[in-house]
């Protein structure tokens, strides 16, 4: 039986939501939808982004207008463009079985003139941006003072951007009878006070801890120094062949100059700022949904209203001037129950923010190193070698077989596998077996205030292992960690530096503990697959803290958790898609200063490419 039948909904909307392909509300949905739908009341909840919020107030409000009555009836305002149009969409998805329900969208950069027009058609539900909102009412083009329900969805979003006033005037313009349903993440002080001038002893649902990060997004920093910042997010690209990203900046300029830096060196990167038009940044953004594009450089306000699925990371390239920001990006990953990865850039000045954030979301985070080039390199191979393993034969060339085998005749099968890897991997490995360690030194964490110190470890280094799980198997760092003690029957810390890349993973124990691993890994089967672990080259050996990370010592030991792909600036090139990895761009945006081509870079459609490798730049 489906869940949502349990709700309270109509069976035209069941209809709608079997077509859709939902089985279980989510959370909110759960707590908001039948109590929305037994009385009329306002409404406070709190739920990180990506938990589902525009079902948990779609449903009901849906069911709850009156098709025969053309006014409009319900006003759902949103802080962006691109969330009023998803937002609107959504409902006329839902509502695609409800006879003479209409749905607008309004919003800026659009004909105002063309919207008013359809409203007059008859809109009984509104979605708007509270700028366009404001404009509209300004002109008399819109009445809404005759509304039963007002959705203030993103809430804190709207009022960060500074749409306070609008929201005011909006409201003031509505009836007092009507119902307000406020969704938003977190519950700063201007959101409170929208509530209490508004709302009539709201109802309050809260999916979490109030103002705490999601659980399925794990989070991890890095401290470098200011000058090998980007460097650093290349090589955390670099060491991560699958990621599909957001990377947030500051400002417009540094998002522009950083896309165009990531264009440059041969990643599928695209910039998303105010400053694009309407036509590009909706270019941007189809790319971006159709993994044309793997790291979406964006500002904080124009990735608010993002939704798209199956973001593995976001990059904060800078931490966002306000610290309850970061809970917004961090919410772009691990959606609807998958797991995602906040990654934090930092210099030694701003180590101090981690702890505040830390505080606010209500979970820690993971200290890291910057993979090393050797680390890199070694996770590529393996990735290379999945690769090859995992693709289908097209037998279309069987035809050309007979002329190949003669080329290749002679050959063993290890001096073909070396050569044909080689082709790949030749101008990779050669750069980065120059590069240099980029962390920077004394990130103890006892600088930002905590007593818990590291350790030394006395046996000789630490022993580095591959085994062949991973997040395909639905573990994050946490969660392997967890499973690997449970499973060897060791103690808190005698595991460590756990890194989950897509397929496999690597993980640090104590010499003393190398043979029961060994024996007891290799014993196990997980949902009838064996597991296999293996000693890695890299012992991940130095000093390490209470959970094991690197806090000196060498930092190129052991292979890195990570999933980041070589994009790099020595030429590597390959004929993988954008979405399968991270190798060389053979074609570049064609409109890399406005960062708003549909069609973002692509890798090489031929296999080992061989022209002429761009140069490394010094950075």
């Amino acid at each position: 039986m489906n869940k949502f039948e349990q709700l309270g909904l109509s069976e035209s909307l069941l209809k709608a939501i079997k077509d859709l392909g939902f089985e279980n509300p989510s959370e909110v949905q759960e707590k908001a939808i039948p109590l929305l739908l037994e009385k009329d009341t306002d409404l406070v909840a709190l739920a990180q982004t990506g938990t589902g919020k525009t079902a948990a107030f779609g449903f009901p409000v849906i069911q709850k207008i009156d098709a025969d009555n053309r006014n409009t009836q319900a006003l759902i305002l949103s802080p962006t463009r691109e969330l009023c149009l998803q937002i609107a969409n959504e409902l006329k998805n839902y509502s695609k079985y409800e006879k003479g329900i209409n749905v607008v969208a309004v919003y800026g950069g659009a004909s105002i003139t063309e919207q008013a027009r359809e409203i007059k058609r008859g809109a009984q539900i509104i979605v708007a941006t509270p700028g366009r909102m404001q404009d509209m009412i300004n002109r008399g083009l819109v009445n809404i003072t005759q509304i039963n329900y007002c959705i203030l969805d993103e809430a804190d979003e709207m009022l960060n951007m500074g749409f306070y006033d609008d929201i005011v005037n909006i409201l003031s313009t509505t009836p007092d009878e009507k119902n307000t349903w406020l969704f938003s993440a977190t519950m700063p002080a201007e959101v409170a006070r929208i509530g209490k001038q508004f709302m009539t002893n709201p109802d309050e649902i809260t999916v979490g801890t109030k103002n705490s990060g999601s659980a399925t997004v794990s989070h991890e920093f890095y401290l470098v120094n200011a000058r090998d910042r980007y460097e650093a997010l290349k090589r955390l690209a670099d060491a991560n062949p699958d990621i599909f990203s957001v990377v947030f900046c500051r400002t417009k300029r540094d998002t522009q100059a950083i896309a165009e830096k990531l264009i440059e060196d041969g990643y599928s990167a695209a910039a998303l700022h105010g400053d694009l038009s309407q036509a590009q940044r909706d270019g941007v953004m189809k790319s971006f949904r159709g993994r044309q594009i793997q790291m979406l450089v964006a500002t904080d306000v124009a990735a608010r209203g993002i939704d798209v699925d199956n973001v593995t990371h976001v990059v904060n390239y800078q931490l966002p001037d306000e610290i309850e920001t970061y809970n917004h990006r961090s919410g772009r990953t691990g959606r609807a129950g998958k797991l995602g990865t906040s990654i934090v850039i930092v210099t030694k000045s701003e180590l101090r923010k981690i702890s505040s954030i830390e505080r606010i979301i209500k979970q820690k985070f993971e200290e890291k190193t910057i993979p090393s080039g050797i680390e890199i390199c070694e996770i590529q191979l393996l990735h290379l070698a999945n690769k090859i393993k995992d693709t289908e034969v097209d037998h279309e060339i069987d035809n050309y077989l007979p002329a190949i085998n003669d080329v290749l005749e002679g050959l063993s099968k290890e001096e073909l596998i070396k050569k044909m890897v080689s082709v790949e991997f030749n101008r990779f490995i050669n750069y980065y077996k120059k590069t240099r360690d980029i962390s920077a030194s004394g990130s103890d964490r006892r600088e930002r205030g905590d007593d818990r110190a590291p350790r030394e470890n006395n046996n000789g280094g630490a022993t580095r292992y591959f085994v062949n799980i991973g997040a395909r198997d639905n573990f994050d760092w946490m969660s392997l960690k967890d499973y690997l003690k449970e499973t060897l029957e060791l103690g808190r810390d005698d595991v460590f530096k756990v890194d989950v890349k897509e397929g496999f993973s690597f993980f640090n124990t104590d010499p003393e503990h190398t043979e029961r691993v060994m024996e007891v890994l290799n014993n196990v089967q997980l949902e009838g697959r064996r597991i296999n672990v293996e000693i890695s080259k890299n012992d991940g050996g130095g000093r390490r803290d209470h959970n094991g990370r690197n806090s000196g010592g060498r930092r190129d030991g052991g292979r890195r958790e990570g999933n980041f792909a070589p994009r790099r600036e020595g030429g590597f090139r390959g004929d993988r898609t954008p979405r399968e990895g991270g190798f060389r761009s053979e074609r570049n945006s064609s409109s890399r200063r406005e960062g708003s081509s549909d069609r973002a870079p692509r890798r090489s459609e031929s296999f080992g490419d061989s022209s002429r490798p761009r140069r490394p730049r010094r950075d």
